[in-house]
């Protein structure tokens, strides 16, 4: 096995599978790990709460780009999870024994190299462990410029932490890899599929449709003039520009990974679609920005006009995905 390279990515799993895929053989752009994963989406989930506020999500849910590496490339991924602190650990220590870099999903707040004022409970993190050195290991986190190391007792804690979407010690390699990948029959597939996603919701709270419905939701509440908006307003801004790659983020993660299709398959119109998608990202930066105003008083509260510049969002990336519709039929 190859001296592991570590990578800064924009995001924590789309960053640890490429990376991981690149170390077992197939070099991979976080991209496009992200677009194989049709990984862009939207969903408004009341059900599942942090802090006491419904879930936003504005990608699949945690694990999907594992998942996809083996359901579109071929790609075995062992994904194994754990009854107990000391199995999960030991069966750690014996892949990086026999010198397996290896993928977990942990807490981050139980991470102790994270600066505290970026910590808080949410239990789908993803890093990479590469080595051990007595008492510590050897950790990539894509979130970070350099590699850092975590002692054994914080990563056990973090791993195995409780709440929603406890990763019960979740570790995951490739062990099988493939050869060449035919990006002339794949791309048209994700692009499908991530239209279907974002187009053709089985939910009215997921897709386009989705970012309309969070919209006439801040109207509904401000109408009711309930107390919490204010709260609601900025938990909708911290998930967006702070769980993950947020909103936007994940919009231009996508765009580049549009962009890279458009040199492979040399398609002016995925370049196009990168552009409008990049645009509607910048769309998405401006609501956080007005949202967090209000929330501050800094702007006269007003739910109409967050309503309208959702809308607008939405219908800017309905656009892209029209515009895609043919090239993935």
């Amino acid at each position: 096995m190859t001296t592991f390279q570590h990578k800064q990515a924009a995001h924590c799993e789309s960053g640890v599978v490429s990376s991981l895929v690149s170390h077992y053989g197939l070099p991979m752009s976080e991209p496009m790990a992200f677009g194989v994963a049709a990984a862009l989406a939207f969903a408004y989930m009341p059900f599942i709460k942090m802090a006491g506020m419904p879930l936003i999500s504005y990608r699949m849910w945690p694990g999907a780009i594992v998942k996809a590496m083996h359901k579109r490339l071929g790609i075995t991924m062992e994904r194994k999870t754990f009854r107990n602190i000391e199995q999960g650990m030991a069966a750690l220590d014996a892949q990086l024994d026999a010198g397996r870099a290896v993928g977990l999903q942990t807490c981050i707040y139980w991470l102790p190299y994270v600066p505290e004022q970026f910590r808080f409970h949410f239990n789908v993190h993803n890093i990479i462990v590469y080595g051990r050195e007595g008492d510590e290991y050897l950790i990539s986190d894509p979130l970070f410029e350099m590699v850092t190391r975590c002692p054994r007792a914080a990563l056990a804690k973090a791993r195995f932490a409780k709440g929603a979407m406890e990763a019960k010690g979740l570790m995951y390699y490739p062990t099988q890899s493939v050869g060449a990948i035919d990006y002339k029959a794949l791309i048209p597939k994700i692009i499908r599929a991530n239209y279907r996603n974002m187009m053709q919701p089985i939910m009215p709270m997921i897709g386009i449709k989705g970012i309309r419905f969070l919209g006439r939701n801040i109207v509904k509440l401000e109408r009711k003039k309930d107390p919490s908006l204010p709260l609601y307003l900025s938990h909708i801004v911290r998930m967006q520009e702070e769980i993950g790659s947020g909103g936007a983020g994940f919009r231009f993660l996508y765009a580049s990974f549009l962009q890279e299709a458009s040199q492979l398959l040399k398609s002016n119109l995925l370049a196009q679609a990168s552009k409008q998608l990049t645009d509607a990202g910048d769309e998405w930066r401006r609501f956080a920005l007005l949202a967090t105003k209000m929330c501050r008083g800094r702007a006269p509260m007003s739910g109409a006009e967050l309503n309208a510049q959702l809308n607008r969002i939405a219908d800017m990336e309905a656009a892209m995905w029209k515009s895609l519709k043919g090239f993935a039929a």
